[in-house]
């Protein structure tokens, strides 16, 4: 396959980043073991970026500038996964800017990856508990994110599940959002974790009526 052929489709369809498997959708005709090699060859010369095995991102965007979301490539970098926790609680001005890396829960083993956008950490949930999250249009691209109140739960869990006490004055929460979030949903996602998130839930509840 042209190299050009690959990028007008993929400019036209706004997919920049793309697996081996939807190329082998969008280009039937190709044969995969033909397409792997024409991908390692295109990596190394840098028309697109491997950002693991057999998922890339394409270089040229088109003639307008395309700034791809970390959040996106979360989404993209390992499937089924939603972003969630600190990063999802700093998308909703619940904590700080975060910083470092994008933080996601998943169904799958815990991962971390590092590629050219940074550091993206999954964290394993059971199925029951991959739940309460929607889809939110984020810098123009369309991402899995967290409930605020899902957000919160996850983060009480996979944040404190060593069972050392929290401390939420030190996560720097903001107590007026938290105020307007829906508390009875809130609870009622604890019932996919255990007792003790349903606990910290309540000791949050009663540091931000205070």
């Amino acid at each position: 396959m042209l190299y050009l052929k690959l990028i007008q489709r993929l400019q036209k369809e706004k997919f920049f980043i793309f697996s081996l498997q939807e190329l082998l959708i969008l280009f039937p005709e190709e044969n995969k073991k033909t397409l792997q090699n024409q991908m390692t060859e295109w990596v190394k010369r840098k028309y697109v970026m491997r950002l693991k095995k057999n998922l890339y991102e394409l270089t040229e965007k088109g003639s307008q500038e395309v700034i791809i979301p970390d959040l996106y490539v979360a989404n993209k970098l390992y499937l089924p996964s939603y972003v969630s926790l600190e990063t999802a609680l700093s998308v909703y001005n619940i904590i700080p800017e975060v910083a470092f890396g994008v933080t996601s829960v998943t169904t799958n083993v815990t991962r971390v990856f590092k590629n050219n956008h940074g550091q993206f950490s999954y964290f394993s949930c059971q199925p029951k508990a991959y739940i309460g999250y929607r889809i939110r249009e984020y810098s123009g691209f369309k991402v899995f994110i967290a409930e605020e109140e899902k957000a919160v739960v996850d983060f009480l869990y996979f944040r404190f599940r060593d069972k050392r006490p929290p401390d939420f004055k030190e996560e720097r929460l903001d107590k007026e959002i938290l105020k307007g979030l829906n508390w009875k949903k809130l609870f009622n996602f604890c019932k996919f974790y255990n007792h003790r998130v349903r606990k910290m839930a309540e000791e949050l509840a009663r540091y931000i009526r205070c």
